[in-house]
């Protein structure tokens, strides 16, 4: 399932002395089975294009098309359940929403609103709590009792029981540390990989975008100022520098190590790995340091 934005914009309060715009001129696509970063400072608009993903929000201006749907400002409110179903959102700090007794019951609250059975709910969680490193013995244990990192494991699977068909993670790492954030994205990876799950990542990490991304949109003042392959993206350094958007300390490392040795890499590394590739296949060909050269260099 495809989602289109042509020609969106999004006004809070259109008409009264409140107004405020934060979308205009949106033209973006996000192509079923792609893993997309949305990137940019806040203020650039990025939790307000969030919510037209799946139509909590609709356009002022231009359309979203979600699939088959197309939503305007003239959309009917009472035709949108289906959608939020198949694009699922996973808000910062998801957490916070747990409010059932067991885990158990606070997977399958989503599936039981659609219509599913207590023992349907049931079955549902338990199949959620692997997908999210959780095993059965999780089932009915209070969601309060557990750690930060496994009660948002719990939050995910509750939105992962609707069966999305995308998965939109606004800032899905913030407050963890960094094992807790790796095993996260490795989590939301497998899922992209596994289940052919569309992924819409809003991330302030670069080094997120270069390990897990193949599209990468930019926003600014709401609306899009650059969007592509994230190698293509990151070639302009000194753009996302001047934007104060940085890039991948893989990125970084590599031009500073091209400019130190006078020569280019053949392709630029964007994770580590690649770095270390790269960096390897150059040694044989690099110059020896005389004696000379190394005391210079310590003095």
């Amino acid at each position: 399932m495809d989602i289109t934005f042509e020609k969106v914009g999004y006004t809070y309060q259109k008409g009264t002395p409140f107004e405020s715009r934060a979308l205009y001129d949106i033209d973006l696509m996000i192509k079923e089975g792609s893993y997309t970063a949305l990137v940019g400072h806040t203020g650039s608009g990025k939790s307000t294009l969030l919510q037209h993903l799946n139509a909590l929000s609709k356009p002022t201006e231009g359309t979203v098309k979600i699939g088959d749907r197309v939503i305007t400002s003239q959309t009917d409110n009472k035709n949108l359940k289906n959608i939020r179903k198949k694009v699922g959102i996973v808000f910062q700090f998801p957490e916070a929403q747990l409010f059932e007794e067991t885990i158990a019951r606070d997977i399958a609250f989503g599936p039981k609103n659609f219509g599913a059975s207590e023992e349907e709910g049931k079955e549902i969680a338990k199949r959620m709590l692997p997908l999210v490193g959780l095993d059965e013995s999780f089932m009915e244990r209070s969601p309060f009792d557990l750690s930060g990192g496994q009660m948002r494991r719990v939050a995910i699977a509750g939105v992962l029981a609707m069966d999305p068909e995308v998965l939109v993670l606004d800032e899905p790492t913030a407050g963890l540390d960094p094992q807790g954030r790796k095993e996260m994205m490795e989590m939301f990876f497998g899922l992209h990989q596994q289940q052919n799950m569309t992924i819409v990542l809003v991330t302030h990490q670069m080094d997120d975008v270069a390990n897990y991304a193949d599209h990468m949109i930019i926003l600014e003042k709401g609306t899009v100022v650059k969007q592509g392959e994230p190698r293509e993206i990151f070639q302009d350094a000194e753009w996302l520098e001047s934007k104060q958007l940085g890039v991948p300390a893989a990125v970084a490392f590599a031009g500073r190590l091209e400019k130190r040795l006078n020569r280019s890499f053949a392709k630029l590394p964007l994770t580590t790995a690649e770095l270390a590739e790269q960096i390897a296949a150059w040694l044989p060909n690099l110059p020896k340091q005389t004696a000379q050269e190394k005391g210079g260099e310590d003095r």
